[in-house]
C-alpha cells in the first residue's frame, strides 16, 4: 500500500489539531488543581457521578463514560473516596460489581468548581470562535468520533442537546 504524505495544507491542519489536543488538557488540568485542589480527570468522574440517577454508577459504566480502564479508575475513585467525594458500595444488581456513589461533598465539590471551569472552558475554547466555527467545530468533531468512537462506548452515552444548559461542561 502506498503512503498518502499529508500536504502543506493536511500537514499545518495537522499540526494545529496536536498543538490543541496537547496544551488543552493542561490548561485545565492546571485551573482546576489551582481552584478546586482535583485534577480535570478527577472532576469529571465527579461531573459523570453527578449527572447519574442517585449520583450512581456501575464502575463498569464510569469507565465508559470517562474512557478510562478500570485500574485506573480505581485508582482515581480511591483518591476521591480518601477525600470524601465518591464511596463505593457492592452493586445491589450483580455482587460482583461494584458502584461508585458520589457523596454530599462530592456534589459540593463539582458544584463550586463548575464556575471555574467553564469559564476555563469558555476563554479557551469557545470564546475565541464565531458562531461558525462553533458549529463547525461540533461537526468536525462529530465526524472524527464516528471514526473513533465507532460503537458510541464513549461519545454515545448522551445526547448532546441534553446537556446544552449543563453547568459542569465536562
Amino acid at each position: 500500500m502506498e503512503t498518502r504524505w499529508l500536504n502543506a495544507d493536511e500537514r499545518a491542519t495537522w499540526l494545529r489539531l496536536v498543538a490543541v489536543v496537547e496544551l488543552l488538557p493542561g490548561v485545565l488540568d492546571s485551573q482546576l488543581r489551582r481552584d478546586a485542589g482535583i485534577t480535570h480527570f478527577e472532576y469529571f468522574v465527579l461531573a459523570m457521578l453527578s449527572e447519574a440517577t442517585d449520583h450512581t454508577l456501575r464502575m463498569t459504566s464510569l469507565a465508559q463514560r470517562t474512557s478510562a480502564t478500570l485500574p485506573r479508575l480505581s485508582h482515581v475513585v480511591r483518591r476521591l473516596e480518601e477525600k470524601g467525594l465518591v464511596e463505593r458500595n457492592p452493586c445491589p444488581e450483580d455482587g460482583r460489581a461494584s458502584n461508585a456513589r458520589l457523596t454530599a461533598a462530592g456534589w459540593d465539590e463539582v458544584v463550586a468548581a463548575a464556575p471555574g471551569h467553564v469559564r476555563t472552558v469558555r476563554r479557551n475554547v469557545l470564546d475565541p470562535l464565531t458562531p461558525a466555527q462553533l458549529t463547525q467545530l461540533r461537526r468536525i468533531g462529530e465526524a472524527l468520533l464516528t471514526q473513533l468512537d465507532p460503537e458510541g462506548r464513549m461519545t454515545g452515552l448522551y445526547n448532546p442537546a441534553d446537556t446544552a444548559g449543563d453547568a459542569t461542561a465536562r
